[in-house]
């Protein structure tokens, strides 16, 4: 597996075929899915439209990768200051991170058990919304980090976007989502869906 910057190179060369560039833009969900792969690539597919055939609109795969790079850009630099804040504490004596800190971290926790109900918005636009959500203290219980939906404590998915509260494990799918869940997902790899 390539990095993220390498593969969004690859999605923008004209030279390569547009099944290798389709699948470097998989590479690129692979390494940031902020709504956990399925749903990020749903996200990608439905929003950038890219069409089954790519030769009818190559120019889709690039606005996929740019929707995606946009967002990561945003996150990574909310990482590389809650690094560089930790570093600090830490030479000044506490090495303990804040609970909230810890749950922050590398990486976007949003998680969609159902891949096709997640945040319509623009990928940087949730990314931002979850940022500043985990800035205000927010109880994700509560009120919805993606969306700010009022939940009204429910640990079910949010109604409005489809996020799980707390971002559930990434394995794990209710019982009422297995139903088709394998032709759903033939149908988004095969660009066959729409929103």
């Amino acid at each position: 597996m390539t990095s993220f910057p390498a593969a969004a190179r690859r999605v923008r060369d004209d030279a390569l075929t547009p099944r290798a560039r389709l699948l470097a833009l998989r590479e690129c969900a692979l390494h940031f899915a902020p709504y956990g792969f399925r749903a990020t690539w749903h996200h990608l597919v439905v929003n950038a439209r890219i069409p089954q055939q790519l030769e009818d609109d190559l120019d889709s795969l690039r606005r996929a990768a740019d929707e995606l790079e946009e967002a990561r850009a945003v996150w990574r630099e909310r990482a590389a200051a809650l690094q560089e804040r930790r570093r600090r504490e830490k030479a000044a004596g506490r090495r303990v991170p804040r609970r909230a800190d810890r749950a922050f971290g590398d990486a976007i926790h949003l998680y969609c058990p159902d891949f096709e109900q997640h945040p319509t918005d623009r990928l940087v636009t949730v990314v931002r919304r979850v940022i500043a959500a985990h800035d205000s203290r927010a109880d994700p219980i509560v009120t919805c980090v993606a969306c700010g939906w009022a939940l009204k404590g429910e640990s079910r998915c949010c109604p409005d976007c489809g996020v799980l509260p707390q971002g559930g494990k990434r394995g794990h799918r209710p019982p009422w989502l297995a139903i088709g869940v394998a032709e759903r997902w033939t149908k988004t790899w095969r660009r066959e869906t729409s929103r």
